[in-house]
């Protein structure tokens, strides 16, 4: 697994962005959220009420495995 739960978004994001189109289909608007620098997927996860294991498992498919850019 590439992405783990203790990555902030924004670090989620300068990596890996094409992971913005997975973090939208569930609902997590955290891409132009001022907190995403420093809140971590699990947090985030937590806030929006996501099971932070299928997020995980969601985002690590959107991104192939000779990744990150």
């Amino acid at each position: 697994m590439k992405i783990k739960r203790e990555m902030t978004i924004g670090e989620l994001l300068r990596t890996y962005p094409q992971v913005i189109e997975t973090l939208l289909q569930f609902n997590m608007g955290c891409i132009g959220c001022p907190s995403a620098q420093a809140e971590t997927l699990e947090e985030a996860a937590m806030v929006h009420g996501i099971n932070i294991d299928y997020l995980l498992e969601k985002l690590n498919e959107a991104v192939p495995f000779f990744m990150p850019i």
